[in-house]
C-alpha cells in the first residue's frame, strides 16, 4: 500500500448511496413539467447517467429547458438528503490512508453543487484534497479524462493511483486510465 499516492473515488454509488435522493429530486423536478417516472425506473435505468443524456432520454430536448430542470433538481435535492448513506468502511480506509500522506480526490460525472451539498450534509468536506466533477471535463466516462486529469493535478502516475468505482462506464474509464481499480457495490 505504501506506493499508493492517490485515491480516486467516484461519488454517487461508490462513496455515497445517493440513488433515492437523486431519483426523488429528479422525479419532483420532472413532474413539475409534466414528465412522470417512478423511483424504480430511475434507479434501474438512469442512476449514474450524465444529466443531459438522462433528460434527453426522458424527452427534454431543449438545452435551455435542461439547464432549468438541472437547477431545479439542485434546489430540491437537499430535501432528500436524509436518504443518503455514506460508504463508511471505504471512507474510513481513505481517511487512514490520507493520514499517511495519500491524497484523496472525488472524481464524478455529477454536478459540483450536488456533490458538495451532499458532502456538507455528510460532514466529509474536509476529508478530501480535491474534486473533479462532470463540469471539469469535456469527455465523459468511459473516457479516462477525469481520472487522468486528477493524476496530472496531483503529479502522480497511474501506478501510484487506485480508483474506486461502481458503474460499468466508470470501471471502463478506470481501466483505460492505467490505474488499479476496485468495483464497489452498495
Amino acid at each position: 500500500m505504501s506506493n499508493i499516492k492517490l485515491i480516486l473515488l467516484d461519488f454517487d454509488g461508490t462513496l455515497a448511496d445517493t440513488r433515492i435522493a437523486n431519483g426523488m429530486a429528479y422525479i419532483q423536478a420532472l413532474s413539475e413539467v409534466g414528465i412522470n417516472i417512478s423511483i424504480e425506473e430511475y434507479t434501474a435505468k438512469y442512476f449514474g447517467m450524465r444529466c443531459r443524456e438522462f433528460l434527453r432520454d426522458v424527452g427534454i430536448e431543449s438545452d435551455d429547458e435542461a439547464r432549468k430542470l438541472r437547477r431545479r433538481k439542485v434546489e430540491i435535492y437537499p430535501n432528500y438528503f436524509d436518504s443518503v448513506r455514506l460508504n463508511t468502511p471505504l471512507w474510513e480506509w481513505c481517511q487512514m490512508m490520507r493520514s499517511m500522506g495519500t491524497k484523496v480526490w472525488i472524481v464524478s460525472t455529477g454536478h459540483i453543487d450536488n456533490i458538495t451539498n451532499v458532502m456538507r450534509h455528510l460532514n466529509i468536506v474536509n476529508g478530501v484534497d480535491g474534486i473533479i466533477s462532470g463540469d471539469d471535463v469535456t469527455k465523459p466516462k468511459p473516457h479516462p479524462e477525469c481520472f487522468l486529469q486528477a493524476m496530472e493535478r496531483v503529479g502522480v502516475s497511474p501506478r501510484e493511483t487506485i480508483i474506486f468505482e461502481d458503474s460499468t462506464m466508470g470501471l471502463e474509464a478506470a481501466q483505460r486510465s492505467g490505474a488499479a481499480y476496485v468495483k464497489i457495490s452498495l
